[in-house]
């Protein structure tokens, strides 16, 4: 059977686009995709994009961008970023958790003001995932150039964001969006990667970071994205989007994470009150005695972190592409029961956020922050918000590690 797609609403789509772009502006996004398609009679419905409305995007050609053959060579070099060895060294994330939690400021009671703590996890995820692609933080780079503004990279990269979502709900039409702003926002986007990008090209790909860092720091042989790049091209446009694909998804979706378990536990004294218990029995009041294996060992904080992240579906869309004429065996049909026909080059959507938020699935209680569904669960492909397949985010361990260290 052909595949049923989303009916238009008003000329061109516009008033269907309207909505789209108004969920997003009130930060309904997920939620909309739901209600559109309970209104469809809750349907699978395929709905069909173009690739070329992102090739203007400020992260440009990379891992998530990329399809085919040139991504398969993208993905084996990054591979070695993400490895057991990489991301079970925390001394990275205990630095910069340190270095948030420093700033807060103590009053005479001892409890700390009331502060926003999600521009303060975008920070540290962003100067994290600096360091850690790039060799060196934008404070070792020495920020007072000018040249590493973190705040003004995610304003316009935020802001990029936005006419992209624009651009990309307007489909073959979205040659029709290209305004002075999101020019800007890209170039500015641009400019804190390319600081990085230069210095490597000019000083020689042959000199590792570990030459760069300050002599107070360990003197460890890692991996480090750029140095790699730096050996395979001199294209400073090709290093650029390979890293800032990386750059711009581990600072997103790891604050986004952060923000909503604080969110949570604000809202759910016992549940925190449970999870410090764990923690202290686990590890003790002291920082050292947090390691990679314990970290993972410790159920109750893995329970809460994988609820957040059912909750909330981090990624809520993820996108395939059939590469060839092929049937799936449902979708088709008034219930969906019936194979369905997709043909060659046609994408299909995925709501990992309608997955997630399932009552047949997850119970009648799907709505609420419970991390005890956990016990005793291992969840299947009704839990992907990583994705799944030879797509599956190469950076999930490290983005789970990261979540997890910035509890202590």
């Amino acid at each position: 059977m052909p595949v049923p797609a989303v009916p238009s609403k008003g000329f061109l789509g516009l008033i269907r686009l309207l909505d789209v772009l108004k969920a997003t502006r009130e930060e309904r996004g997920p939620q909309q995709f739901v209600d559109a398609m309970d209104e469809l009679g809750g349907k699978g419905v395929f709905h069909t994009s173009r690739v070329e409305s992102m090739k203007s995007v400020p992260i440009g050609l990379g891992l998530f961008t990329l399809r085919g053959e040139p991504w398969r060579h993208s993905r084996a070099v990054l591979r070695p970023q993400f490895s057991r060895e990489q991301i079970s060294d925390l001394e990275l994330q205990e630095r910069h958790v340190d270095a948030l939690t420093t700033s807060l400021r103590t009053g005479s009671d001892g409890w700390t003001n009331v502060v926003d703590l999600q521009p303060m996890f975008f920070k540290m995820t962003l100067e994290l995932m600096t360091e850690f692609l790039y060799g060196q933080s934008p404070a070792q780079a020495g920020q007072e150039t000018g040249a590493l503004n973190t705040q003004e990279f995610g304003h316009h990269f935020d802001a990029g964001k936005v006419w992209i979502n624009i651009r990309s709900a307007l489909g073959k039409w979205h040659w029709l969006v290209q305004p002075p702003a999101f020019s800007r926002d890209c170039k500015k986007v641009h400019r804190y990667v390319d600081y990085f990008v230069k210095a490597k090209l000019e000083k020689g790909g042959e000199q590792s970071a570990k030459q760069q860092m300050p002599h107070d720091m360990p003197k460890r042989e890692k991996f480090v994205l750029l140095d790699e790049l730096a050996t395979r091209t001199r294209n400073p446009l090709e290093i650029r989007s390979e890293t800032l694909n990386i750059l711009a998804a581990g600072r997103d979706t790891t604050a986004s994470l952060l923000g909503w378990l604080f969110y949570f536990f604000s809202r759910s004294p016992r549940i925190y009150d449970k999870l410090r218990t764990a923690i202290l029995a686990d590890f003790g009041t002291e920082a050292s005695g947090v390691d990679f294996a314990k970290l993972r060992s410790c159920r109750y904080l893995q329970s809460c972190i994988n609820e957040a992240l059912r909750m909330t579906a981090i990624v809520p869309i993820l996108e395939r592409e059939s590469l060839e004429d092929t049937v799936l065996p449902r979708g088709g049909g008034p219930d969906g029961s019936k194979p369905v026909f997709v043909r060659k080059g046609q994408r299909v959507l995925i709501s990992t956020y309608a997955l997630q938020q399932r009552s047949d699935l997850w119970g009648d209680d799907f709505e609420s922050f419970r991390p005890e569904r956990w016990d005793n669960r291992n969840a299947g492909l009704e839990f992907v918000p990583f994705g799944a397949g030879p797509r599956k985010c190469v950076g999930q361990q490290f983005a789970l590690t990261e979540a997890s260290v910035s509890h202590f």
